[in-house]
């Protein structure tokens, strides 16, 4: 039986991307944990996310990264399925419009394959799979998930990925875009993954 971890001090994320590493940051503010990025690690490659889903992806992320700094890593693999496109873009959400796009890329595209769609038909869920990695190669895995609407037009200027086109819950009038860090925090699905995290290592 795999013992819980007593305290983490440190955690290197699994990511380049540095919305990510804002975002997790905030999230994990007050826990007197130390997120780092892989920039602290130039000897890190990132290895290709060939995974069939979130978890394959994340544990690729999160193995290879234990290998090179033998510390506590903690890896993201998140993406957005379409339920009018039978879970696309999935996996492949941040590469939707080809391997070198830009979010706003991949927001055209998608807004592109959904034209003609009536709004009842635009649900969508944004997907997170954390994987935590001890020195020791002992891994858990948390995941959470937001359910909400594909937007007719990007609408809002923060956030990253897919938020300007994705409304969000309760009442679907916002994009993820436009509501504050705090009420995505409470929304969102990397915020969900995060709280069942933060609970499993206080012992909830």
């Amino acid at each position: 039986m795999v013992v819980k971890p007593q305290k983490i001090d440190r955690l290197v994320l699994a990511t380049g991307n540095q919305g990510k590493i804002r975002e997790l940051k905030r999230l994990l503010a007050g826990t007197g944990i130390v997120l780092q990025g892989i920039s602290d690690y130039p000897e890190f490659v990132m290895p290709e996310e060939n995974g069939r889903t979130f978890l394959d992806n994340a544990r690729l992320k999160a193995r290879a990264l234990g290998k090179v700094t033998g510390t506590w890593v903690l890896s993201d693999d998140s993406g957005l399925v379409v339920d009018a496109l039978q879970g696309a873009p999935g996996v492949h959400s941040a590469r939707y419009a080809g391997p070198r796009a830009t979010d706003r890329d991949n927001n055209l595209k998608l807004l592109s394959v959904l034209d003609g769609i009536e709004d009842d038909k635009r649900a969508a869920a944004f997907h997170c799979v954390l994987v935590l990695r001890s020195p020791e190669g002992n891994e858990w895995t948390f995941a959470g998930r937001c359910r909400g609407r594909i937007a007719r037009a990007p609408s809002g200027s923060g956030g990253f990925g897919y938020d300007p086109v994705f409304l969000a819950p309760p009442d679907f009038q916002r994009t993820m875009a436009e509501l504050s860090p705090a009420e995505k925090n409470a929304l969102s699905h990397r915020g969900a993954a995060l709280e069942k995290l933060c609970d499993w290592l206080a012992g909830a």
